[in-house]
């Protein structure tokens, strides 16, 4: 069964609105029951029932007709008054006329005779109390007189136990304490597992305001503040993936001006010094040609240097934009390839292009294509050894165009595979510092491939040699979208 914590903030406090009324109900019913028990056990003794006087009438009326028109003299007042009891009862003397002669009861209660003998021996409703009226007949059988008896017809409480009209009223309101006592228990409840979750939201919110995101939020519930709290989470692993991404571009940007100083560093240190030499010395015209030349081919690693650097960072803002044009792709590569031979020739390696199959027109981004070969060949050139050789495959199969770029170099450290694409890795430091590479031409590819909807892998092959293959989506032929 669902726990109730789980329920929904509206149920849990539909049930708890429910459950304050049946528990005050059945509380009010037993607080009843004791008072129907407690006023049993106390009747008669500080509790008279409601026909308490009623029932004392029959004695007081012997007594009137006893005495009869004796009690209309005002000097009979104290003796009648011991027979009618102080408590509970009023009185009212009358002659033949229903005037006032004396009494407790003041106010007229006839006008007239007729009245006074209408209401005789019948009791009859006078302002909220019962009044009987019993005669007093004279010496001539005519009606001299009367008393008048004045009583409720409701339970009242003996002399000097005024107390238990307190338990009775509280009694009485009892229902009305229940209900509250119980709302304020509920409500604590209830208040208690908002509160929690509400807590840990509010120290949550100040540590990302102070930058710290190591905190977690112990609460798990199916209801609204549970999904809250699950969404507050998710926000702060988001935060804390966006941070992390966020410092590692920050020691990237770093490393890649230390790594930038660094490659730098030999090249314009031979430029200064051939041109300090060139400047002391009278040099032949062929060493000035030697030294000239070593200064332009340096010139050219650093300013290659800067602009894979340059292009590294303006990556992000281009890279998912693709402008794409129909290439006849082996032409179109095979071009490529030969702008890459006499780099290739100048080592004595052998660079080859081998397409596979009809292949046709596709639609692709030519600049991005571009980028991506001619990282990958530089990169191969510069690590393949004199004599070597250079082999870039194409083929097509539907919407996927496939390169594979293989040559016969040392290839890849053993398990170092897939850090060939990360930002400034080269395998070999020293070469790749001594021939102008800045570790960001396979970065570079990886990121343009993906760009392109693609994927790049590198490997060595069984015989020896690196091998980085990837594909990219285009439409097959012209005209296909």
């Amino acid at each position: 069964m669902k726990n109730i914590a789980d329920w929904s903030l509206k149920s849990q406090f539909v049930l708890g609105f429910a459950l304050i009324l049946l528990l005050s109900l059945l509380a009010t019913a037993s607080t009843y029951a004791l008072g129907a028990v407690l006023f049993t056990r106390m009747e008669y003794k500080g509790v008279y029932p409601a026909n308490y006087y009623e029932k004392q009438i029959p004695d007081i009326k012997e007594y009137i007709r006893k005495e009869n028109t004796a009690l209309l003299n005002p000097s009979a007042k104290e003796e009648l008054e011991r027979q009618v009891p102080g408590a509970g009862f009023l009185y009212q003397v009358v002659d033949g006329d229903g005037n006032y002669r004396y009494g407790t009861l003041h106010e007229p209660v006839f006008e007239g005779r007729q009245q006074l003998y209408d209401g005789l021996n019948k009791p009859i409703r006078y302002r909220g109390r019962y009044v009987q009226t019993v005669p007093i007949i004279g010496g001539d059988g005519r009606i001299a007189g009367a008393v008048l008896l004045s009583y409720s017809l409701s339970p009242t409480f003996a002399e000097g136990q005024g107390w238990l009209a307190a338990v009775f009223a509280a009694f009485l309101l009892s229902p009305f304490f229940y209900i509250f006592l119980f709302t304020l228990l509920f409500a604590k409840t209830i208040a208690g597992r908002i509160n929690e979750p509400i807590r840990m939201l509010m120290k949550a919110s100040r540590k990302i305001a102070e930058k710290d995101l190591d905190f977690t939020i112990e609460y798990r519930s199916g209801n609204e503040l549970g999904q809250l709290c699950s969404a507050f989470a998710r926000m702060q692993e988001e935060l804390r993936s966006s941070l992390s991404a966020q410092w590692r571009l920050e020691r990237e940007k770093a490393e890649m001006i230390e790594a930038l100083a660094h490659d730098l560093k030999t090249p314009i240190s031979i430029i200064s010094g051939y041109a300090e030499a060139l400047l002391d010395s009278g040099a032949p015209e062929d060493k000035l040609r030697r030294y000239l030349t070593v200064i332009r081919d340096n010139a050219g690693k650093s300013a290659g240097l800067v602009r894979q650097l340059q292009y590294s960072a303006e990556l992000e803002r281009f890279e998912d934009r693709l402008n794409v044009l129909p290439v006849e792709l082996v032409s179109w590569t095979g071009k490529l390839i030969k702008q890459f031979k006499p780099a290739a020739a100048a080592k004595g390696i052998r660079l080859s292009f081998l397409p596979e199959g009809a292949i046709g027109v596709c639609r692709i981004d030519p600049e991005k294509l571009e980028r991506i070969l001619g990282n990958i060949v530089s990169n191969s050139i510069s690590y393949t050894p004199e004599g070597g050789r250079i082999e870039v495959g194409l083929a097509v199969e539907g919407r996927q165009v496939r390169f594979r770029i293989r040559d016969t170099g040392p290839g890849f450290p053993p398990g170092e595979e897939e850090r060939a694409f990360e930002r400034f890795y080269r395998a070999d430091k020293a070469r790749g510092q001594s021939e102008g590479h800045s570790g960001l031409g396979l970065y570079i590819a990886r990121r343009l491939v993906e760009s392109h909807g693609g994927e790049i892998k590198a490997c060595n092959a069984e015989d020896g040699g690196a091998v980085v293959s990837f594909v990219i989506a285009a439409a097959g032929e012209e005209g296909v979208n």
